[in-house]
Parts: structure tokens; C-alpha cells; sequence
């Protein structure tokens, strides 16, 4: 089992939500279908491929566009090629073939305005792509794997090139269904939410052929028509993403390591903490995402600790980006986003970018004044940065009026005696007694 390689994968999703034919009626759910199915493909963390390698071909009644289209895709793809389908169905032709229907399809005469199911299968199998998945959502999409089994749920095996799955939401002379009440159609609704939400008691990746027996189960319990599936050698081993759910039961033990970690470097183990964060990041990174919650709180602990071991050049880089990604998921003013500038700016003070380091603080004194408040800890915390920063950079005498100020808050807030006030106080000691000599 594996996910495919996003960058030599594509997909192409072809849908058809309005027809020209009275006998065709609409489809409406086939317009929120295909935009949902390219929004799960193409999610940043848990999809399969980027958005400009995803084409999606809603209501185009060109045939020969849409043929040079798929074509286009099949060429370019080398690991995984997903073609996916869904509208009308139609049979015509002397062999009662299987059609797929564009918007200016004709309900009894498909042959010159429907995508031939045959042509369909054939630019797919001459794409040199490792895995090559079909999957159609339409009345009478049974037909596409038609063969002794024809009619009953279960593998059928009639295509002949290695590394092909077929997946169909219906037998071979049903219909498929769009329920009323619901936004998609009843196959790809189904499918969406698994690739959404997950599936309890599955494994860490969702295969096509997970994804297909899970369908199978849910469709006979709902009375719906039931999906066929036709597979050669090991296309039914690649990944359509990661199971949320998985993921979901996952996270608390990540969370529980990564205490632990923080643990050690509280106790003086910075590069231990360091190496143990890494691991949990990498492993966070996979299931949940890179900006995820969980992971970019893992991700300043880390990049903290690679400073505290030594490396504050390298704990800098690391943190480089997180204040815009804490920003984009909880924004600007939340608490976490201001605690991860500030890890910023002390890492880039100690790998000697001062007066950048300087620059981050000053904004963000004002922001915590703003959001916080003057006389908060975490303000008062970042005024102290602030002032031994500019004191190494030789603005003594500011230096020396932040701390003062900081000294008065400090005593009244947390006492005379509180660590941080006595530290406070013999910063300021240290400062007065250089400007008096120099």
C-alpha cells in the first residue's frame, strides 16, 4: 500500500450537471460533486495531487476538447492516472455500448456526442502511468466491466493491461441515484465522505480497494445500488489519502510525545528534545499536516530546541515560517501566533541577526499591548527580549528605560521578589552601572 507521487500523478474529473435533450434530465448534484471531488484530490495535507496537475471538465459539451483533455493527462502522467466520471449514462450503437454523456448529448443517439466508454478506456490504458484508476458514476456503468459476473457485486477482471482499476456505481442495467436533500449523488457522496471524514477501523492509507468494499457495505444498507469493481495485479494497493480517522485516534499519542520531549529539554536535554520533536513532526506532518494545529505547535517546540542545543541559525529557519501559517490557521491576534514570533525573535537575536530580531520584538510589543494588555506576563516577557536585544546592539540607554519600566510593572504585578522581577532588576543594574563608566 502507498500514496502515489503527486508530482508525476494527475487527474481528470469530467462531470455533466446540465443537458440540451428534454429526455436528459438535470443533474444539479453533479455540479457540487466534481467540486468536492477536486477539493478532497487536490487538499494540501491530505489530498493526492496539486491543484494544476487536477482537470476538471464540468459542462464542457466539447467532445474533442474533452478527448484532447484526457489525453493530455494520460501523457503526462507516470505514477497514478484517476479518471473519473459522472452523469447520465447512456447505451447505444449496435453492441448497446456504454456512453458517457456531455451536455449536448442525445438521449437515443449517443454515438457522436457522448464520450465512447471504449475510447475513454483506451487513451487510459495508453497512458504509461503505474496505476490507472476509472471510476464511473452513471446509470448503467456496470457495463464497463461487463463479463461472466456481469450483475453481481465483486471483482470481475475483463481488462486486460497490468495495473488498472475500475470502479462503477452501478450494475450493469442500473441506474444510479442522486437522493433528493443530498448535495452530491449517491456513489460519489458516499465517497467523499470517506475520503472526508474517514473510516473507522480502517488502516493509516485509504486504497481504491478499501475505499470500494466500505462503499459496497454502506449502498446494500441503504437499499442503493451497489458498486462493481474490476482490478489487475496491484492496482488495488495505491492510496487515495490518508484515513482521517487514523489520524484522528493518532494525534492524542503525538501530543503525549511531544510533552515528553519538551520534558527533557526543560531538564536540560536540548538535543535529545530536539531529536525526539523531530520524529514527532515528521510523524504529525504525515497524518494530520504541516499546519495542522498540532503540527505547528510541534514545529516551533522543535525548531526551539535545535536553538537551544546550539543551532540558533538553524531554529530560526525553521520558525521563518510558521507566524504566517499560526496566522492563516487561527489568526494574526491569537495567543499561539504571538508565541511563535516571539520564539522567532529570540533565535534570531542568538544567531546574531539583532537588529532583525529587534524589529520583530517592537511590532510585537505593540501587539500584545493591543491584544493583552500593557501589565501581561507574556508582554512583559517580550519588553525583557526586547531590552537585552537592544543592549547588545548598543542602545544602552533605551535599553535602560524598558527595563526601568519593566522593573515598576514587574513589582507590581508579580512582586519584589518574583524571579523574573529579580532578574529584571539585575539586568537594569548591570546596564546603569556601564552607562555611568561609559
Amino acid at each position: 500500500m502507498r500514496l502515489p507521487d503527486p508530482l508525476r500523478s494527475r487527474i481528470v474529473l469530467v462531470g455533466a450537471s446540465a443537458y440540451t435533450d428534454p429526455d436528459l434530465p438535470d443533474l444539479p448534484a453533479v455540479r457540487a460533486t466534481v467540486a468536492d471531488l477536486a477539493a478532497v484530490f487536490t487538499d494540501p495535507d491530505h489530498g493526492v495531487v496539486p491543484e494544476d496537475h487536477c482537470t476538471v471538465l464540468l459542462d464542457d459539451a466539447d467532445l474533442g476538447r474533452v478527448g484532447r483533455k484526457l489525453r493530455e493527462a494520460a501523457r503526462a502522467a507516470e505514477d497514478l492516472l484517476l479518471v473519473y466520471f459522472t452523469g447520465h449514462g447512456l447505451v447505444g450503437g449496435r453492441r448497446h455500448d456504454l456512453y458517457l454523456a456531455l451536455p449536448e448529448s442525445e438521449y437515443g443517439d449517443p454515438d457522436f456526442t457522448s464520450i465512447e466508454y471504449d475510447k475513454l478506456r483506451g487513451a487510459v490504458l495508453d497512458s504509461r502511468a503505474t496505476t490507472k484508476i476509472i471510476v464511473l458514476d452513471c446509470c448503467f456503468s456496470g457495463r464497463a466491466v461487463t463479463g461472466t459476473m456481469a450483475g453481481v457485486p465483486g471483482t470481475i477482471n475483463r481488462l486486460e493491461v497490468s495495473g488498472t482499476y475500475v470502479l462503477t456505481s452501478a450494475q450493469r442495467d442500473q441506474v444510479s441515484l442522486s437522493p433528493p436533500g443530498e448535495d452530491h449523488t449517491a456513489f460519489s457522496g458516499r465517497l467523499i465522505r470517506l475520503l472526508r471524514e474517514g473510516m473507522a477501523g480502517g488502516p493509516e492509507y485509504l486504497t481504491i480497494d478499501d475505499i470500494y468494499h466500505r462503499l459496497v457495505s454502506l449502498m446494500v444498507a441503504e437499499g442503493l445500488p451497489v458498486p462493481l469493481n474490476s482490478t489487475t495485479e496491484n492496482a488495488n494497493l495505491i492510496a487515495l489519502g490518508h484515513n482521517r480517522i487514523y489520524a484522528d485516534n493518532v494525534a492524542p499519542a503525538l501530543r503525549e510525545r511531544q510533552v515528553a520531549a519538551e520534558q527533557r529539554a526543560l531538564e536540560g536535554d536540548w538535543a535529545g528534545a530536539a531529536a525526539s520533536l523531530g520524529d514527532v513532526v515528521a510523524e504529525q506532518t504525515r497524518l494530520l499536516g504541516a499546519e495542522h494545529e498540532d503540527t505547528l505547535r510541534c514545529r516551533r517546540a522543535h525548531a526551539h530546541c535545535v536553538g537551544g542545543a546550539g543551532d540558533p541559525t538553524e531554529a530560526a529557519r525553521l520558525l521563518r515560517p510558521l507566524p504566517a501559517a499560526h496566522a492563516r490557521l487561527l489568526g494574526k491576534d491569537h495567543p499561539e501566533t504571538l508565541h511563535t514570533r516571539q520564539f522567532l525573535a529570540v533565535n534570531l537575536g542568538e544567531a546574531g541577526h539583532r537588529a532583525e530580531a529587534i524589529a520583530v520584538l517592537r511590532v510585537l510589543l505593540a501587539d500584545r499591548s493591543r491584544v493583552l494588555g500593557g501589565e501581561h506576563e507574556d508582554t512583559l516577557r517580550t519588553r525583557h527580549i526586547l531590552a537585552r536585544n537592544l543592549a547588545l546592539t548598543g542602545a544602552e540607554e533605551e535599553a535602560t528605560a524598558l527595563l526601568r519600566q519593566l522593573v515598576a510593572e514587574r513589582d507590581r504585578v508579580l512582586g519584589t521578589q518574583h524571579p523574573h522581577t529579580v532578574r529584571a532588576r539585575k539586568d537594569l543594574a548591570v546596564l546603569e552601572r556601564a552607562l555611568q563608566h561609559g
